[in-house]
């Protein structure tokens, strides 16, 4: 069993560092603006308007649902999944630190699971499952959480298993909220009519 683990280990390194050294100017550019959290508030009030105009009065539900999400994958990957494990980011890796090229700042010492990844894809499987019956592009908000958890990678600050188990988490939590929040009847009606939007 340590020998997977080992050879997960060394193919997660590998993979991270192709994928960091894929540089350039521009993309260091790009992905320093796609991981900054900041720039998505435009997309965040998008949501808060969909919410809205969906629900009126109860989309308090719903965004209650959504802060919920965030602080519940948030506080799940750093304050006890990052300590549990104590994984080293890769740019503070003893090992291969000194490959990394600091584009950002590195951020805390360990880094499974990626928070950035956790919070964007709970947000978005929760809003994927709560539109999927209205509006079939719905699934391009998975772009949103892709291109936010690669940035991570790019900038060598997250292993991508560290990437992938954050949007497991995220996913899973999103999922949890969705179908608890549904249960309790909090958010209706579920059955909205196709093509609304």
């Amino acid at each position: 069993m340590e020998q997977v683990i080992d050879i997960l280990d060394q193919i997660d390194k590998d993979l991270l560092l192709y994928l960091h050294n894929l540089s350039s100017p521009f993309l260091d550019w790009l992905m320093v603006g796609i991981t900054e959290k900041y720039h998505w508030i435009p997309l965040y009030l998008v949501f808060i308007l969909v919410l809205i105009h969906q629900f009126r009065w109860q989309a308090v539900y719903s965004i209650a649902a959504v802060i919920l999400l965030v602080v519940l994958s948030d506080q799940l990957t750093s304050s006890f999944m990052k300590p549990f494990f104590g994984r080293f980011r890769p740019c503070h890796d003893p090992e291969i630190g000194h490959l990394i090229r600091i584009i950002r700042r590195c951020g805390g010492m360990f880094g499974f699971v990626s928070s950035h990844a956790a919070n964007s894809f709970s947000v978005s499987t929760f809003f994927i499952l709560l539109f999927h019956r209205s509006h079939k592009y719905v699934w391009w908000l998975l772009i949103w959480p892709v291109l936010f958890s690669y940035s991570r990678i790019y900038l060598g600050v997250h292993y991508p298993l560290d990437v992938l188990c954050g949007a497991m988490v995220g996913i899973g939590l999103g999922w949890l909220v969705y179908a608890t929040t549904k249960k309790l009847s909090l958010m209706v009606p579920f059955e909205f009519t196709p093509g609304r939007y």
